[in-house]
């Protein structure tokens, strides 16, 4: 499943060996729908974090009263599918704030691919003349798929 990864520079330009580049999936977080405010509060949002902790605190006080245990779920629920779905654009928000710098945005199906495609595009020597390890994308990788067709659809070549 391809994502897409948002990638962000320091406050000032990036470093010459991009240590404090930071890449971030665009897309759910199950950890922030899970655990709303303890997520919030890792990446530093405190006052999404004690936002998030008040009002699961109000939906839990909510479902202990007789006949409000929906209108707890609902907010306790809701709470956790906000931070699931939003956390991530939080995080952004909060770093662009702070003048980081949104450089790139790539598509990929894990982080290090994602990391190989925006570390080739860039120079990759130190200044001292010695180059940095580019990766290597001619290599065969792939495995032969043949001419085989899935679930009995018909194939490219016109055949059945």
């Amino acid at each position: 499943m391809t994502s897409s990864y948002l990638v962000l520079t320091a406050p000032g330009g990036a470093d010459i060996k991009h240590e404090k580049t930071r890449f971030i999936r665009d897309g759910f977080t199950v950890l922030g729908f899970l655990f709303p405010w303890i997520w919030l509060a890792v990446h530093r949002l405190w006052l999404y974090a004690v936002a998030a902790f008040l009002l699961q605190s109000i939906g839990g006080a909510l479902m202990d009263q007789p006949g409000l245990w929906l209108v707890g779920f609902a907010v306790t629920f809701g709470t956790s599918l906000l931070v699931g779905f939003e956390g991530q654009n939080l995080r952004v928000r909060n770093l662009a704030a702070k003048g980081w710098q949104d450089d790139a945005l790539i598509s990929a199906d894990r982080l290090d691919v994602a990391e190989e495609i925006y570390f080739s595009e860039i120079q990759t020597d130190l200044g001292d003349g010695t180059p940095l390890p580019s990766p290597k994308w001619d290599g065969g990788s792939r495995t032969e798929r043949g001419t085989a067709t899935s679930l009995g659809l018909f194939g490219f070549d016109g055949g059945r």
